[in-house]
């Protein structure tokens, strides 16, 4: 059987998806978009549960178990044009994501959609203010996609991310030829695993259900190509990389979400988050700050408060966001500005949303600039499926 090309699938409007994923999963009717709401019901186990240690190199790797998983790569890179150019900064993300569908879980056929996998790449151009992004999908299999269990090892056809290296030394080497843009990074760890939550279970709503397992590589040190604009540049930066995954990870209230991944400068990292209704309240936060050499504190709801600032208005999907934000936590009050406001990305092509995602400062509650990283915002252009 031919695998199909599904680069065309981008350019498909949703009802042409649908149709092709019914053809692809071969059964009738899927009653979804194509994005991370694939899965239509629970696995009868729980494999995301308060009290399973994670264990690595395994947890590196994937959990097909579970309906949901992410590894998400942000981070600031700077490079010279030439010797004599001044340095410039971008901003770069690339996530894999990997959706179970459970429609074909009984079926007998070889050829049975069980596994999907997205990414997402941008790079984000301070100097042009523009923002560059792509996007993938295809079905698990054939040579062609792939999230390995064991360690982390990813492939969508020519996009990659792999794990090399014992267990607190991990190197991560990502090529992603995008379009617009061409990404050849390695990620060095320096700084040991920051498990997120209740070592590595991280409450994302009221019920324990509503949750994921989730650790961090904040301070990645960072090296490679960017070739953007018919220029290949030598970079160098600091990165943050998420990995998550969950069974059931949003409330039936919640209508998406505020985050951020910050690298200070005094080498401390910061993760706060909040859930929302449709009404702008808080239905969930959390989140860490860890300091060099010393335990997490981990941040327990409601101790997050997100409060919103000055507002960007997307001139493409009419959503407004707020692109300044006062992050209040147990260890301080921080102030959240994007370094441009125009980071949205359209992702309806692959996981089916528009999101906000973009480098942004980090600034002390007297304004002081003290580091930088991401910061991504969900169900402001409509409700977030998961």
């Amino acid at each position: 059987m031919p695998v199909p090309d599904l680069a065309p699938l981008m350019t498909l409007s949703s009802a042409a998806r649908r149709r092709w994923l019914q053809q692809a999963v071969g059964l009738p009717w899927l009653g979804v978009t194509p994005a991370l709401g694939l899965a239509q019901t629970m696995s009868p186990d729980q494999p995301v549960r308060l009290g399973n240690p994670l264990r690595f190199p395994q947890d590196y790797g994937a959990h097909p178990a579970t309906r949901t998983e992410w590894w998400y790569l942000t981070g600031s890179l700077q490079g010279r044009p030439s010797a004599q150019a001044p340095a410039q900064t971008y901003g770069f993300q690339i996530t894999f994501f990997r959706s179970r569908v459970d429609v074909a879980a009984h079926s007998t056929s070889r050829f049975a959609t069980r596994q999907l996998i997205f990414a997402h790449a941008a790079v984000t151009d301070l100097q042009r203010g523009e923002l560059l992004h792509d996007q993938r999908i295809a079905r698990a299999g054939w040579g062609l996609a792939e999230a390995a269990e064991g360690d982390t090892h990813l492939t969508l056809r020519d996009w990659q991310l792999h794990r090399t290296g014992d267990v607190s030394r991990s190197v991560y080497r990502s090529r992603v030829p995008a379009r617009a843009f061409q990404l050849d990074l390695r990620f060095t760890q320096t700084q040991p695993v920051l498990l997120q939550g209740q070592s590595g279970f991280s409450r994302k709503g009221p019920e324990p259900k509503q949750a994921s397992h989730y650790y961090s590589h904040p301070h990645l040190a960072v090296d490679g190509s960017l070739r953007l604009h018919g220029q290949t540049l030598n970079v160098q930066g600091s990165a943050w990389l998420d990995h998550e995954w969950s069974e059931s990870l949003m409330h039936p209230e919640a209508v998406g979400w505020d985050w951020i991944g910050m690298n200070l400068q005094d080498g401390r990292a910061l993760t706060a988050f909040r859930l929302r209704r449709r009404d702008g309240s808080m239905l969930w936060s959390g989140g860490s700050l860890r300091s060099p050499g010393q335990p997490a504190r981990i941040f327990t709801h409601p101790e997050v408060r997100f409060t919103p600032g000055r507002t960007w208005q997307s001139p493409a999907s009419g959503a407004r966001y707020p692109v300044e934000w006062t992050v209040d936590t147990p260890e301080g009050r921080f102030q959240v500005r994007a370094r441009l406001d125009a980071q949205e990305l359209d992702s309806r092509g692959s996981t089916g949303s528009i999101y906000w995602e973009g480098l942004s400062e980090l600034r002390d509650a007297q304004g002081a600039v003290v580091g930088g990283g991401y910061l991504e915002m969900t169900g402001y252009a409509g409700a977030l499926a998961l």
